[in-house]
């Protein structure tokens, strides 16, 4: 997952900037239902002990004022004044609420590589946000600084959906994403900020563990373009010890974001005796092909020692190469080497012809040779979203 730029908790846009992508009567969904102890402009810096809350979307309530969430596996059973485990979600006499709908602590305008996206809008920006949380807790994460933390303890900006919209227009972007700390604890911001940038001409996109219950992923995915998934591991054990997460339910997701139609990329970091022996790569691949398609690209990202997984060397350059080697030998189309700048596995080459279609270096897209979609050279279609 792409680290914010600027300062860990800070936005990479200033305040005027935010403000100047506001005008013209920029404000809240008419569907919001935000309850405040005082009044906020959009691009108004937060009071951390005065923060917006929204009656989360999907829940159900049990006796004795308790609630159960139904957003992500976690399940989390919340007494009345408690939160779940992602800090983020707080039942308040029997009535679950959000405490993140349009908190932003982080947005800036990157690249759309640095998601990162392929076969999205190549060479193009996108606006990423974030708030802070997450439902789970990698020992890996690079940006534990926010997703590990309670939204009042992360300085944020007040940035409703429609105020998102257009701050992201005003930016250049041509897609807006949800990245940075963990979407699903924001589900009910993703959704409205999609739908606000639909109407503005804008794509969609998110950047997620894909670690969701089947419900809310299905009624969001229809307003989204693009999603890219962070696959930990092929095996159940990494997530119980690694993550605090489970494997088969973002197996699920994947195929629901395949079936829907959505544009769908998976990224794998690979962690130096963790995940990275070539059975787990071959077997990840072998599934991906039967599941989703061969023609879904895959990631193979150099890990760096971080947070509480420091104990690590960096993944070796050969490893990562064996890795994009074997899964391309299981006939996946779209195979790329990650965190590596100027490798050839940056590239997107034609399955058919071989001829490199898309060049890059970093997040930097060097040449372009797609023409309609299209292999310039033998015509092959190359899959994903172009324009």
């Amino acid at each position: 997952m792409s680290r914010p730029t600027g300062p860990p908790g800070g936005l990479g846009l200033t305040r005027r900037s935010v403000l100047g992508g506001l005008a013209g009567g920029a404000g809240c969904l008419a569907s919001e239902r935000i309850l405040f102890s005082s009044t906020l402009k959009p691009g108004e810096a937060l009071p951390q002990d005065d923060l917006p809350a929204q009656e989360a979307s999907w829940y159900r309530k049990l006796p004795a004022d308790r609630v159960e969430c139904q957003l992500c596996p976690q399940a989390c059973k919340v007494a009345d004044a408690e939160r779940g485990m992602c800090g983020v979600r707080e039942n308040r006499s029997g009535t679950y609420y959000t405490l993140v709908h349009g908190v932003v602590c982080s947005a800036h305008t990157d690249p759309i590589e640095k998601k990162p996206f392929f076969h999205v809008l190549p060479g193009e920006s996108a606006f990423s946000y974030a708030t802070p949380g997450c439902n789970v807790e990698c020992k890996f994460c690079q940006n534990w600084e926010i997703s590990q933390f309670r939204p009042e303890q992360v300085p944020s900006y007040y940035l409703p959906p429609v105020a998102l919209a257009r701050a992201a227009l005003r930016s250049g972007a041509r897609a807006t994403a949800a990245t940075y700390s963990e979407p699903v604890v924001f589900w009910e911001f993703v959704r409205d900020a999609a739908v606000a940038a639909r109407k503005l001409g804008l794509r969609s996109t998110v950047v997620t563990n894909g670690f969701i219950q089947e419900a809310p992923l299905l009624e969001v995915l229809p307003h989204l373009d693009a999603v890219k998934v962070d696959l930990k591991s092929f095996r159940d054990e990494f997530y119980h010890r690694q993550v605090r997460g489970e494997l088969k339910p973002v197996l699920k997701a994947l195929e629901l974001i395949r079936s829907a139609g959505v544009w769908l990329e998976i990224v794998v970091l690979v962690i130096p005796t963790l995940n990275d022996t070539e059975r787990e790569i071959r077997d990840l691949s072998k599934w991906v092909k039967a599941n989703l398609g061969c023609e879904v690209p895959v990631h193979f990202t150099r890990f760096h020692p971080t947070y509480r997984l420091t104990n690590l060397p960096p993944t070796p350059v050969s490893v990562l190469e064996r890795c994009w080697a074997s899964s391309k030998a299981e006939g996946l189309d779209y195979v790329y080497v990650g965190n590596v700048p100027g490798h050839k596995g940056e590239h997107t080459y034609c399955p058919d012809c071989g001829h490199t279609v898309v060049r890059r270096i970093g997040f930097r897209v060097l040449e372009n040779e797609l023409k309609d979609g299209a292999c310039s050279k033998c015509k092959r279609t190359i899959a994903g979203l172009w324009s």
